[in-house]
């Protein structure tokens, strides 16, 4: 019995994926991070957040918390927000999806939608950080629980890590991370580290994030990757880092949910196209973890429309119901496919 539904949050399953990728000599397992109660891996770190800056008289009743985030991260801090009785506001943008305003506004969140991108930058994230500064400067008391350097949000998933170990009996060959706030990648390769574990990380990043220093580009599907390298990342955080276009992340997904019956957000996608680049380098009989982020649900009108998928990307359905390289065909808009591995050196 839990007390309440903030204590549901963590120690999601693992399980172990046999059909996602064909003639895998390795063993592969997904953490499902769906299961957390709002939804996503998020509701661990606007949790550890939350209740660090409770404990340490950061917010208290009538505090106001305003946040930048794309969907999951507000999600995780509206629900957190709900049960505590604050008053949240998210900051966000044109590209996060119909279905995440709604679960926000259920939720009880104010939504403040940021139109235009920053005029310096031309990105949106640069406009929502601008914003939520002004927003903290114009009401009182106000509380940022700053994703992207706060290090609560990574100590969040240095218990993640430790699920993962504990029931693998502590043995993880690979783990695949994807990246955004860098949160996830930080803190559990933190545990990885304090625990003497010779796991080797591959971080999955966007094309177009500039988390690894890769140029900037438009990307269509949010969740993972950067348009600016957030403070909680630093070099040696994974051994190497695999990119993974947008054509690439809905294949992937529609992999998952043909193959797995695994509906997932599109960090998930990429994490499984990340594998599928790799899997010949990976040795037999190795115990690989792919954390997968988040549910499909919120994206059922991009990811999972087959109309938004040939828009963008033409008729790739054969992609997904067969066992084919990723091509993109005439009239999508992908031009990033086969990007190779950057590596990322240990220090």
């Amino acid at each position: 019995m839990k007390k309440d539904i903030l204590e549901t949050i963590g120690n999601t399953p693992l399980v172990r994926l046999t059909r996602a990728i064909e003639d895998a000599p390795f063993n592969l397992f997904a953490k499902l991070e769906a299961f957390n109660p709002g939804g996503s891996i998020k509701d661990r770190a606007a949790l550890s957040i939350m209740k660090h800056a409770l404990d340490n008289g950061l917010i208290e009743k009538g505090t106001t918390v305003i946040e930048s985030s794309s969907g999951n991260m507000g999600i995780g801090l509206a629900q957190t927000c709900a049960y505590l009785g604050l008053h949240f506001i998210c900051v966000i943008d044109p590209k996060t999806t119909k279905q995440n305003i709604e679960i926000l506004q259920a939720y009880g969140a104010e939504i403040d939608l940021i139109i235009e991108p920053d005029k310096v930058t031309g990105e949106f994230l640069h406009a929502r950080l601008n914003r939520v500064k002004v927003l903290l400067e114009e009401i009182p008391g106000s509380f940022c629980p700053d994703q992207y350097s706060n290090e609560y949000n990574a100590k969040a998933h240095e218990l993640t890590m430790h699920e993962i170990v504990t029931e693998l009996d502590r043995k993880v060959d690979y783990l695949f991370c994807a990246t955004s706030t860098c949160g996830t990648l930080r803190g559990c390769s933190d545990y990885l580290r304090k625990q003497y574990l010779k796991t080797t990380v591959i971080a999955v990043d966007a094309v177009g994030s500039v988390i690894f220093k890769n140029e900037s580009a438009m990307r269509l599907i949010p969740g993972h990757g950067a348009a600016v390298s957030p403070p909680l990342f630093r070099p040696g955080l994974a051994h190497a880092c695999v990119h993974v276009s947008d054509g690439e992340c809905v294949v992937g997904c529609r992999r998952l949910v043909t193959r797995e019956a695994i509906l997932a957000g599109g960090s998930s996608g990429a994490i499984l196209m990340a594998i599928e680049k790799m899997k010949r380098d990976i040795p037999r009989d190795a115990n690989c973890v792919a954390i997968l982020a988040d549910r499909g649900e919120r994206y059922l009108d991009t990811i999972y429309s087959d109309e938004w998928v040939r828009k963008h990307f033409g008729d790739i359905s054969h992609l997904w119901q067969q066992a084919e390289e990723f091509q993109t065909t005439a009239g999508g808009t992908d031009r990033t496919q086969g990007q190779p591995l950057t590596l990322i050196q240990l220090k």
